[in-house]
């Protein structure tokens, strides 16, 4: 009975200790709660939903009525002709996704932070965070303007004594202009969390390398690089993670006719097959796969990184 007492008292302690940090900082603990909420509505909930993908599940019959078939959605998948082409153009999008939206908000935050006229800077700041806040309609619309027969690129073209070409409906053009678009949207908003982190940085390191004799590109290298770099490697991780969600909204504007063998990914698939055909079973178990992809790639890039930056956990 005795040994139980050290337990009991450290139980007793933590819970008075965490009644004194809500006290403290209530306004804190509330804020975190429509995160709680929306964490729980629509990731935690849904997810019970998940089982469907074992069954031949009926709308009207209900996940209770509808007939267990194991894996049989599983193996429809893997043997489905196309499936390898799906596959294929997700990796190789979210690959060069990845590659090319990781670096770029770093280079930029990096631009941003050695801008010193206040005015300038915040201008460029709201300038490159407005794309974000377009939808993916209003991108795409933009894109096939300015690449279409009579944008400005092609105006250009002409200018110089080329032939007019119809990019988007180029296959060859499909993933560039698809990781443009991303980098046009998201690049500048991704900034916030490294500019967040650079001014984190204890301004005597600086110090430190001026009376060293480094110049303005040695601190960028050998200071604001190494103490940005543990912020990196977590975006970078929570990116792997949805290295199989590309997103159907970004992909669909972009898709024409003549690229569909290029820009049909799982999530346009999951469109076609689960929203027009209604095979709410074999969509579930394609999004079960991409979890599971997802999950298997972020443990692997987290066991590699710990020793940078300590991982996610």
């Amino acid at each position: 009975m005795d040994s139980a007492h050290p337990n009991t008292a450290g139980v007793a302690f933590a819970r008075e200790r965490l009644a004194t940090n809500v006290r403290k900082h209530w306004m804190l603990y509330v804020m975190v709660i429509p995160g709680i909420v929306w964490f729980v509505m629509f990731r935690l909930i849904p997810d019970a939903g998940a089982v469907i993908a074992f069954q031949d599940y009926n709308i009207f019959r209900g996940m209770a009525g509808s007939e267990w078939v194991g894996l049989k959605h599983f193996r429809y998948l893997i043997t489905y002709p196309g499936f390898y082409q799906i596959l294929g153009n997700t990796l190789l999008l979210g690959l060069v996704t990845i590659l090319f939206g990781w670096p770029v908000p770093i280079i930029l935050a990096l631009g941003i932070n050695e801008v010193r006229v206040t005015g300038l800077k915040r201008g460029l700041q709201t300038i490159l965070y407005l794309p974000h806040f377009f939808s993916w309609v209003v991108i795409a619309g933009l894109f096939f303007q300015v690449l279409g027969l009579n944008g400005v690129v092609n105006n250009v073209i002409d200018a110089l004594g080329g032939d007019r070409i119809l990019f988007v409906q180029q296959r060859w053009f499909f993933r560039p202009m698809v990781v443009l678009a991303s980098l046009y949207r998201d690049s500048g908003y991704g900034t916030i969390v490294y500019l967040a982190a650079i001014a984190s940085i204890n301004p005597e390191l600086y110090e430190s390398a001026m009376m060293d004799g480094a110049n303005k590109i040695q601190q960028i290298i050998h200071v604001t690089i190494p103490m940005i770099l543990p912020t990196a490697f977590v975006l970078l991780l929570l990116r792997i993670g949805n290295f199989m969600q590309l997103g159907f909204d970004r992909i669909w504007n972009f898709l024409t006719p003549l690229t569909w063998s290029v820009g049909d990914v799982f999530d346009t698939y999951v469109y076609r097959v689960g929203i027009t055909e209604g095979q709410y079973s074999l969509t579930t178990a394609i999004g079960l796969f991409q979890s599971l992809v997802g999950f298997i790639l972020i443990y692997g890039f987290n066991k590699l990184t710990k020793k940078v930056s300590g991982g996610l956990w």
